[in-house]
């Protein structure tokens, strides 16, 4: 008979992680987990979850702590119950596979992610030329809304607008930007910028959200924020149409704020000969991952605390199943084959169910026999 070597077993334990920490699917680290119970004592010990999430958003480092609803703490620590290591590494797994989960799921379902402007760093005419425009396409006495840059000499000259997206955690996966052709101007310029890039952050500690809605916003803002990501920087063309910058991984924004520094000036007005930039419509899409999950930025520090509610996840796990015409009841396999193991199996660590370990060999299907080919089993 053919011996097979449990690596986990066999190898020292850095030799298993840098092995498992290959993974690059949220799917695979909860099948890890689930091929036996020293597997999964093995993959929860060791933060495989926590370290693939990292992996993927960087941003996610700034974690200090993470929370969870009152009545939950009180449940675990209940009769019997010291909120031992061990509990608090579970709960971090569980933590950290929702959250790869439901930023997955965010990804085939995504909306427009913009609630309100914020501020431009200039604007021509306030508030006929207002970056408020650029959220609707609405016209107006036979013309368009549009924001409006002040004049500059220098056509390196660089603008930003700001704006509030629905939540405090958000899953950004791509930018749109529309120019504005001056139609009723001679030639019918379009004030184009010559690139683009995007900066994601939250505000200051010194300021709420109530002080940011009363800033002036025909007046630069920039200085407030914190920025935790810079994207790389995209030409754009000159062109009168909604021009859109897919990001080349989704990005999870932390605080709920997106910078659009528009880079350099390509036309001249007629009537004054400066530069300007003009933009009419504004549109990102992904998906907000409130409330399930939502933070709390830590002063001084600007670190922040993770809150999560493993309930209202459910619900946006049913939510996502109902949009999908998916049965709210399918059997074991019809689930896994419907939503993945991952859906599957956090459907069970939420219901309070620990997921099913193997101590006697399992049979070996396809995968497997890969897997042995390749002498990882």
């Amino acid at each position: 008979m053919e011996t097979r070597v449990d690596f986990v077993q066999s190898l020292q334990s850095d030799m298993s992680v840098n092995i498992l920490a290959c993974l690059n699917d949220p799917v695979d680290v909860v099948r890890a987990s689930s091929v036996s119970s020293l597997w999964h004592h093995f993959v929860i010990t060791n933060g495989l979850s926590k370290q693939l999430c990292l992996k993927r958003f960087p941003q996610l480092s700034g974690i200090a702590r993470i929370t969870e609803p009152d009545w939950i703490t009180t449940e675990a620590n209940g009769v019997g119950s010291h909120n031992s290591s061990w509990d608090i590494l579970k709960r971090d797994h569980n933590v950290y596979a929702s959250l790869l989960h439901a930023i997955t799921t965010l990804n085939t379902c995504q909306s427009e992610c913009i609630v309100y402007a914020v501020s431009a760093s200039s604007t021509d005419r306030f508030p006929a030329e207002s970056v408020a425009n650029t959220l609707t396409t609405r016209r107006y006495l036979g013309g368009h809304s549009y924001w409006s840059s002040k004049g500059h000499a220098d056509p390196d000259a660089p603008e930003t607008l700001i704006y509030k997206l629905k939540a405090d955690l958000c899953v950004i996966s791509e930018i749109s930007v529309q120019p504005f052709e001056a139609f009723y101007q001679p030639g019918q310029p379009i004030y184009s910028a010559k690139s683009v890039r995007f900066r994601l952050g939250h505000p200051k500690n010194s300021l709420d959200e109530n002080d940011i809605v009363q800033m002036p916003q025909q007046q630069p803002a920039d200085d407030k924020f914190i920025w935790t990501y810079t994207s790389e920087v995209y030409p754009m063309e000159q062109k009168n149409c909604l021009q859109q910058f897919k990001l080349p991984e989704p990005v999870l924004c932390i605080g709920g704020y997106l910078q659009i520094e528009l880079l350099g000036r390509v036309q001249r007005q007629h009537s004054d000969n400066l530069f300007y930039t003009c933009v009419s419509h504004v549109k990102v899409m992904g998906g907000p991952l409130c409330p399930a999950f939502d933070i709390d930025i830590l002063e001084p520090s600007g670190k922040f605390a993770l809150k999560y509610n493993p309930e209202v996840f459910r619900w946006m796990l049913q939510s996502f199943l109902e949009d999908s015409n998916i049965s709210p009841m399918p059997s074991e396999e019809e689930a896994v084959e419907r939503v993945g193991v991952m859906g599957f199996l956090l459907q069970a660590y939420h219901g309070g169910i620990e997921p099913m370990v193997w101590d006697e060999p399992m049979e070996w299907d396809d995968d497997d026999e890969e897997m042995d080919e390749l002498g990882v089993l």
